[in-house]
């Protein structure tokens, strides 16, 4: 029989960095609160259509990357590949219009076929952020601001720059696609094969290809700044403005070449990214954007947006690697008789909220080595002569002092001990 291995592309979580993993979600999940975020769940699944619908059939997402599958029904279903289309779709079919303004925290498992590599997996975890309804430029200042308080909380910020760069508003859009179509067109013998689909289907999408030689050729294209509606202008430079005027404006850069190929992306797009090796050839840390035309895409209400999200593996990577625990209270039964009484105090204190675990061995030395081996603070033993007499000894694992406490008073003494924690 063949070793049983995981899929490829996929990883198991245990011990310190599954500890890690935990922490930083409730980590993400605090700091999202401050904001005024709560959480918000979506299948994991979706009709395809979901996607398609928002991603586009010429996106490498959908041509190239999705879990799709047929279920028994014949219904054509997609593992999810990111978290803003469930949204919306949630949005829709449950009439959350009428909670507007909307702040919604979502994190779990996403699943994209792609080649897996460092800070890059088939089965990923993402924290994402979306703020429905509200049309203001300072919700981009906030969401921007909100990356960075998570960045900074992990101390993953003094490793990164902020980019940000502006899709404009449609009217800005269509003339500058006009424009990158004009431009592309007279140098399309140079294009890579990739991009001279792109210019047919989703010229914008030209501006982030990796080909050396298109990267020439985007060096020299029009830049969106020069087709900015007067409305659109404004907007954009009050997000500079605010983004200068704070924490983030000594890492801010402008890049033209930030930019999302779907139509219903406008006005800001940004990312945090990492000039840092830990992350491989993939550096972009937390990304977003302004997508106010998704909703109403979908065939709901027109409803402006904006979000963002990060790979909690790659933020693993960044983040230091350090992971505590408590050390829990060894309650020692030292032989069958004392099993019993052993389990109840345990169950005892952590009734009380505090970490106890039981450990059985007739040997009181094995059994101190066995509470060691757990990382255990304080143990309790517990054996007949202790049970008979109503005295327990209670021995400081860390100093090896002990003393006899009496039985009764035995939870609010170990109660009253300090918590010490150890490191993973």
């Amino acid at each position: 029989m063949s070793k049983l291995q995981p899929v490829r592309g996929t990883h198991d979580l245990f011990g310190k960095e599954a500890q890690q993993f935990a922490e930083l979600i409730a980590l993400v999940r605090s700091v999202g609160q401050l904001y005024g975020f709560e959480d918000a769940s979506t299948p994991i699944f979706e009709f395809t259509e979901v996607f398609k619908r928002t991603l586009g059939d010429t996106s490498d997402v959908v041509s190239k990357e999705m879990y799709t599958l047929e279920d028994r029904g014949g219904e054509s279903l997609t593992l999810r590949p990111e978290f803003t289309a469930g949204i919306a779709r949630a949005f829709i079919s449950n009439g959350w219009q009428q909670n507007l303004p909307l702040k919604l925290f979502s994190t779990g498992p996403l699943f994209r076929y792609e080649r897996p590599q460092k800070g890059r997996q088939r089965q990923f975890h993402q924290i994402n952020f979306e703020y429905l309804g509200e049309a203001s430029p300072y919700a981009d200042i906030e969401m921007i601001l909100l990356g960075a308080h998570i960045l900074s909380y992990l101390q993953i910020l003094p490793k990164c720059k902020l980019e940000i760069n502006t899709l404009g508003d449609k009217e800005s859009r269509t003339a500058y696609t006009k424009a990158l179509v004009d431009y592309f067109t007279s140098h399309k013998d140079k294009l890579s094969e990739d991009s001279k689909t792109r210019l047919e289907k989703n010229p914008l999408r030209i501006l982030d290809s990796k080909d050396a030689g298109d990267k020439t050729l985007v060096a020299d294209a029009p830049k969106i700044q020069e087709y900015l509606t007067p409305a659109a202008k404004q907007f954009y430079e009050t997000v500079v403005s605010g983004l200068k005027d704070s924490p983030v404006g000594s890492i801010l850069t402008i890049n033209p070449a930030i930019v999302r190929g779907l139509d219903y992306y406008s006005h800001t797009v940004f990312e945090f990214t990492a000039f840092s090796e830990e992350v491989g050839a993939q550096n972009t840390v937390l990304a977003g954007g302004r997508y106010d035309g998704l909703i109403e895409q979908m065939g709901g209400p027109a409803t402006p947006a904006v979000g963002f999200a990060a790979g909690v593996e790659r933020l693993l990577l960044l983040a230091p690697k350090i992971a505590y625990r408590i050390k829990p209270i060894a309650i020692v039964a030292m032989g069958e008789s004392a099993v019993n009484d052993a389990f109840k105090l345990t169950q005892a204190i952590r009734s009380r909220e505090r970490i106890a675990e039981m450990v059985t061995h007739n040997n009181p030395g094995k059994a101190l080595k066995k509470a060691d081996k757990i990382k255990a603070a304080y143990a309790v033993l517990l054996g007949e002569n202790e049970l008979k007499s109503g005295q327990f000894v209670v021995k400081n694992l860390t100093t090896g002092e002990q003393e006899t406490v009496a039985k009764e008073a035995i939870v609010n003494y170990l109660l009253a001990t300090k918590e010490e924690t150890y490191e993973l």
